[in-house]
This record gives structure tokens, C-alpha cells and sequence, in this order.
């Protein structure tokens, strides 16, 4: 189809792919939104050629920790498990102060924008240790960052609530403050299913959504995924509650899995898988065939689940590593969990984009009438985006360009 008469526009993004469609396609961008998609765009706007590169709405990381980012130098590693991570970093976050959180998220969010990420949800630790030190910097981010990415902060409750009562009360502080929904650890709490109740009452109250850290280990038994479905259920939450890791279910029985799968869909809980945390954390206790610990996610996403793959932690006890890549996240994901089909590497790229979009209430894709929120790749489809690891080359938020990469260049000796 070739374009329409002169249209007046802000931008063109000329010659661009979208999804796996063949051709090249312009986007005309008018007042922060895309108000056209056509082959071919007539106007006298400013163009940006995008040179057949992939572009998209932009990648979505669901599930970050931007407050304990970057302390490696304040932590020690010896044993490499997630009760060590837990007490390092609570031993380290006693000394964090403001404009400190604040130095080492920027440096994180700064390095997603960069990698394509237009959207986030972050945990911040609120507790006694913590106080709203950790809360109040990442508030700042989230104001100070919002031209190029938008943040979601959730309230964290990681070391529990029954045995520390005081943190419930800064808990609804915090989301009286502008915290955007609430999150619980009950695997951290002596009485899981009584934090359980307690993470939902506090969303009731706030009426926001929830997002639990669940079933962190590798033991198939003593799940907390029945209580977190019965609550869901019996409060009529659906669709408003998310858990992390959950990595028992790479323990389980296929038809058990399958079995759990159906009840989250029907539940509407969404599941994020975080493959860099749970390789490094999970099967310590093995000598020899190390088991992956990474929950099943083609086979939730297959079975309705809302699934995505994210971050977790940068450079800390839980992560000694990372760049905030979500397509260097996505390509871990399929190498760890045998993928190859091209419709099971596109679920993939779903899941650090359109399905984390929807998980965290923040829908993703290029549509007429739709904010212009672009990315472009260094890439001709999604497919190669993850078997490459393609790199972002610029990205443009409603409209206004938020950074560009130069794409490589061999400087080849001239011929003799």
C-alpha cells in the first residue's frame, strides 16, 4: 500500500520492521503518539531512518532491585546461597543512605534505557533496618528518569512481617506515599501463610495489586503457591497478583506443573521467571548434574499463565553480575531451557516485552493512536534479536529521543 496525501507530523521513523512482516514500514509521530503506520509517509517532518531495523514498544523488566543494586563491595560471597544473600544484604542495606541508593539506580536505570528497557517494576526494602531511606531515592528516580522510563515501585516487604510487626505499619506508610503496590517474601517469614494474609490485607486496604517472592528453592515440596491462589480467589483478586522465582515448579512432576499452571491462569497470578538469580543461587547442595532451578516458563506462558523473564539483582550477593540487558536475559533464558523453534524463541521476546507489559499493568506495542514509545534494534525480526543478542540503537519516549548507540563499523586497511 503505498502512503496517504501529506501528512503533517513531529518525526517519521522511516524504513523500519515491525514484527516478522516483510516490508518496510514508516511511523509517523504527532504530539507524543504514533498516528501513523504506513509503507510509505509523505510529509516534510524530520526523518529518522531506521535503516530496515526492528522495532517495537520497547522491552519491560518486571521484576528489579534497584535498591541493592551495585553493592558487591560491601558483601561477601562465600557461600553463594540465598541465605547469604539475604543476611549480606540486610547487613549492608543498614547502612545505606539516600543520595547512595539513589547513585547506584541511576547508574542501573540508566544502563536499561540504553539497553531499551521503557518500563519497570522495582522492589524497594522497607523495614526497620532500611527505614525509607531506600524508598525515598527510588521515588526520586522514578520522578527524575520518568522522560525515558516508566517505574513502578512496589513496596517490599523481603525479611517478613510476623516476626516484625513494625514493618507492616511502614509498609502502608509507603504506599500512602505513592508506593504503587506491595510486595511480600514469605519464604523469609516464620509463618509463611500468616505474611501471606498480612501482604493482602495491606493491598485491600490500598487497594493496590501484589507481588510475592515464592518457593525460592528446589525442595517440590511445602509450596506457598496454594495459599497465594486460595487468597487470590477468595478476595477476588485475579488479575492483580504476581509471584517471583517460584522455582519449586522446576522440581515437579510435568502433570503436577501442568496441574498448578491451570489454576494460575485461572487465577490470573502471573509468574516471573529470573534466570540469572536462580542459576547462580539454586542446586549448591549437587556435585554433579547441577539441576537449573528455573521454573517452566514456555510451559506456563502455553498454559495461559502471563509469564515474563526479568533483571532481579545487578552486581549483589543475589547476582554477582549483570548489565540490565533484558535481550542478553531473554538469550539465557532459551539456552538454559532448550529452545529453539522460532515460535518458542518469539514467546521468549514476549516475555521481556508484551506479556512482562501486561504482567505489571503496563501494556506494550506499536499501535496507531498509542503512545510513541519506540525502540529500534540492531536486528530484522525479534527471532534474531534473541539468538544474537542484538543491541538497541535508539529509543524514542512518546515521541521525544531518549538515546541512541552507534551501530559498529570495521575500519578495513586499505587494499595494496
Amino acid at each position: 500500500m503505498r502512503g496517504r496525501a501529506f501528512m503533517t507530523f513531529d518525526l517519521v521513523l522511516a524504513g523500519a520492521r515491525i514484527g516478522r512482516r516483510a516490508g518496510l514500514v514508516d511511523i509517523g509521530i504527532k504530539h507524543g503518539q504514533i498516528l501513523a503506520i504506513e509503507a510509505e509517509l509523505t510529509s516534510d517532518a524530520p526523518r529518522e531512518e531506521a535503516c530496515g531495523c526492528f522495532v517495537f514498544g520497547g522491552f519491560v523488566d518486571s521484576h528489579i532491585h534497584l535498591d541493592k543494586a551495585c553493592i558487591l563491595d560491601r558483601c561477601i560471597i562465600c557461600e553463594g546461597t540465598l541465605h547469604e544473600a539475604v543476611r549480606e544484604s540486610a547487613r549492608a542495606k543498614a547502612a545505606f543512605t539516600v543520595e547512595d541508593v539513589y547513585a547506584r539506580a541511576a547508574r542501573v536505570i540508566e544502563a536499561a534505557i540504553l539497553h531499551g528497557t521503557m518500563a519497570l517494576r522495582t522492589f524497594v526494602e522497607i523495614d526497620p533496618r532500611a527505614g525509607f531511606r531506600s524508598f525515598e531515592a527510588i521515588m526520586a528516580i522514578k520522578r527524575d528518569y520518568a522522560w525515558a522510563i516508566d517505574v513502578q515501585v512496589c513496596a517490599f516487604a523481603q525479611e517478613g512481617t510476623t516476626q516484625e510487626p513494625q514493618t507492616l505499619a511502614m509498609l502502608a506508610q509507603a504506599l500512602r506515599h505513592g508506593a504503587d503496590l506491595i510486595g511480600g517474601c514469605p519464604y523469609t517469614d516464620p509463618d509463611p501463610a500468616a505474611h501471606i494474609r498480612d501482604i493482602f490485607d495491606l493491598a485491600e486496604q490500598h487497594a493496590v495489586a501484589i507481588d510475592f517472592h515464592l518457593d525460592f528453592d528446589l525442595d517440590p515440596s511445602g509450596s506457598n503457591l496454594p495459599c497465594v491462589i486460595a487468597e487470590t480467589r477468595r478476595r477476588g483478586y485475579d488479575g492483580r497478583v504476581s509471584i517471583g522465582h517460584a522455582t519449586k515448579l522446576s522440581a515437579m512432576a510435568p502433570d503436577d506443573v501442568r496441574t498448578i499452571a491451570g489454576e494460575l491462569a485461572e487465577a490470573g497470578i502471573g509468574v516471573t521467571v529470573l534466570p540469572a538469580t536462580d542459576l547462580f543461587l539454586l542446586g549448591r547442595g549437587h556435585d554433579r548434574l547441577v539441576p537449573r532451578g528455573i521454573a517452566p516458563a514456555l510451559l506456563l506462558s502455553r498454559a495461559g499463565v502471563t509469564t515474563s523473564a526479568a533483571t532481579n539483582n545487578i552486581l549483589n550477593p543475589f547476582t554477582p553480575f549483570g548489565d540490565a540487558s533484558l535481550v542478553r536475559m531473554a538469550n539465557l533464558l532459551a539456552n538454559t531451557a532448550h529452545l529453539s523453534r522460532d515460535d518458542d524463541i518469539l514467546a521468549v521476546f514476549a516475555m521481556v516485552s508484551e506479556a512482562a507489559g501486561s504482567l505489571i499493568g503496563h501494556p506494550q506495542g506499536l499501535d496507531v493512536g498509542k503512545a510513541a514509545d519506540i525502540v529500534l534494534l540492531d536486528a530484522a525480526d525479534p527471532v534474531s534479536v534473541v539468538r544474537e543478542i542484538r543491541p538497541a540503537v535508539a529509543g524514542w519516549k512518546r515521541g521525544r529521543k531518549t538515546f541512541s548507540r552507534p551501530r559498529p563499523t570495521l575500519h578495513r586497511p586499505e587494499p595494496l
